[in-house]
């Protein structure tokens, strides 16, 4: 095998109820995330070492980056002695809430896995993906799950569940400013009163599950918004915004700073994202793409 090119999708949360925080310092939660149709890739050849290259300036190229640490991951779980020259064409913001980091490592998983003659094997790569990221289970999958834990632990919703959610287009966005992952959580550790009941956020996601109607507005749900828009108020006014405007209801994916909206047939996208634009500044950044 010369070359192998591998997708590495993006991901939205759907629903994310932040549950309350473990004594190991992770935060428990319930969140329904899922693939998108657009995101990375990662090109692989063999040779004789792991090295990495990348289209992104601005993102670190030395062993604190996941695919590194994947690939590390691999060999150590595996004892596959081989290498590869990595070439990852970077799409997803850096700092957004999308999974970019946990999907590369993924991918490199994966791919890593078939340069070597499919030695490791599903339940294996769920093992390892979980030691890398906790949204590192659902690239896994690679299609719609309800993740519990600190996000380790992945079921797949239905087919006919999924059918619900496949196809359906959305808009994300995001300014230029990313937010810090674990300074999101520790705003949220310091307010309990922002976390959600498990068996509330259970519930919630059952009313859902037994509805046979699609995942629409009603049930979108993140509780890291209010600690993350006190800090960064143009989101929570762009949201305003688009609503007052256009009658699309946005919520923040993960802990952001990117944020999504499903798009309607008859939604004027041109202006959407103009007016997102003249909110953010012309260094925001807009994507068009639907669910996986």
């Amino acid at each position: 095998m010369s070359t192998l090119s591998v997708f590495s999708p993006a991901k939205i949360n759907l629903f994310l109820a932040i549950t309350g925080r473990r004594e190991d310092g992770f935060h428990n939660l319930v969140s329904l995330a899922a693939p998108l149709a657009w995101g990375d890739s990662l090109t692989l050849t063999p040779a004789d070492r792991i090295s990495l290259l990348c289209n992104d300036p601005n993102l670190a190229l030395d062993e604190s980056n996941l695919v590194f640490r994947a690939a590390a991951a691999f060999k150590s779980a595996t004892g596959w002695l081989g290498g590869a020259e990595i070439r990852l064409e970077k799409n997803i913001p850096i700092g957004a809430g999308l999974g970019g980091g946990s999907s590369n490592a993924v991918a490199t998983l994966k791919a890593l896995n078939q340069l070597a003659g499919d030695i490791m094997d599903r339940n294996a790569m769920r093992k390892v993906a979980a030691t890398l990221g906790s949204d590192c289970g659902l690239f896994v999958e690679n299609s719609p799950v309800i993740m519990r834990g600190r996000g380790e632990l992945t079921e797949k919703i239905s087919e006919a569940e999924h059918v619900l959610l496949r196809g359906r287009r959305v808009l994300i966005f995001k300014p230029n400013f990313g937010v810090s992952t674990r300074w999101a959580y520790g705003q949220m550790a310091q307010d309990p009163g922002h976390y959600l009941r498990s068996d509330e956020a259970e519930a919630r996601l059952e009313q859902w599950r037994n509805s046979d109607q699609p995942f629409d507005e009603s049930h979108l749900y993140n509780n890291l918004e209010p600690v993350v828009f006190a800090k960064y108020p143009a989101l929570p006014a762009l949201h305003c915004i688009l609503k007052e405007r256009f009658d699309l209801c946005a919520m923040m994916s993960g802990s952001g700073s990117a944020s999504f909206a499903y798009l309607r047939q008859e939604t004027p996208v041109a202006q959407v994202e103009a007016c997102i634009l003249d909110a953010l500044g012309p260094s925001a950044w807009v994507m068009s793409t639907s669910l996986a």
